[in-house]
């Protein structure tokens, strides 16, 4: 199967549109599995769920340009990224909405409910990775792999063409630095 993506990735950046469309269901489990993934980082509250955060990622990889795909790993990255990005998006407008826009009432009970659960900050962590970024891009890329995309180490290693001992170095550097970031 891995073989078959591979190839209707690349019958997509040849031009091929329809590949696009006979790819969706060889990869559809492994996205929602992806998604899920993310929302258990999530509030139990949020908005959004797993499956319409994969069916809007979905329709922002179907607007990007194909580009020069080497196959299932490079795939999911993108995928990783684009999921991150959605929610980050949502998590933009949600915090717009608490400044003012959008209201809504509730409860002294439900009110102390939420206080009590610990969210987890998509926005600083967000911050923390594009500032990541500019220090050590290959830091931040194997953040986004691991921790958003979540593939192995060897995964990683092969999607950025680097050694696998290379990603652990990074892996534990990066999270130490982001640790210290989003304690400040």
């Amino acid at each position: 199967m891995p073989a078959e993506i591979t190839q209707l990735l690349q019958r997509w950046s040849a031009g091929e549109p329809a590949a696009l469309d006979q790819l969706l269901p060889l990869v559809y489990d492994e996205l929602r599995q992806l998604a899920r993934s993310y929302m258990r980082r999530q509030a139990s509250n949020h908005t959004l769920q797993p499956t319409a955060l994969v069916h809007e990622a979905w329709l922002r990889i179907g607007q990007q340009q194909p580009g020069d795909w080497q196959g299932r790993v490079q795939f999911f990255a993108l995928a990783a990224k684009v999921m991150r990005n959605v929610l980050v998006d949502h998590a933009r407008q949600r915090q717009a909405e608490k400044r003012g826009g959008a209201q809504e009432l509730l409860s002294l009970r439900h009110a102390e409910q939420q206080g009590q659960e610990t969210e987890f900050d998509l926005l600083a962590l967000d911050e923390a990775l594009q500032r990541l970024a500019v220090l050590n891009a290959q830091h931040a890329h194997i953040v986004e792999l691991r921790f958003f995309g979540g593939l192995t180490i060897d995964e990683t290693a092969h999607a950025l063409g680097i050694s696998h001992a290379t990603v652990e170095r990074g892996w534990q550097g990066a999270r130490a630095w982001l640790y210290s970031e989003l304690q400040r």
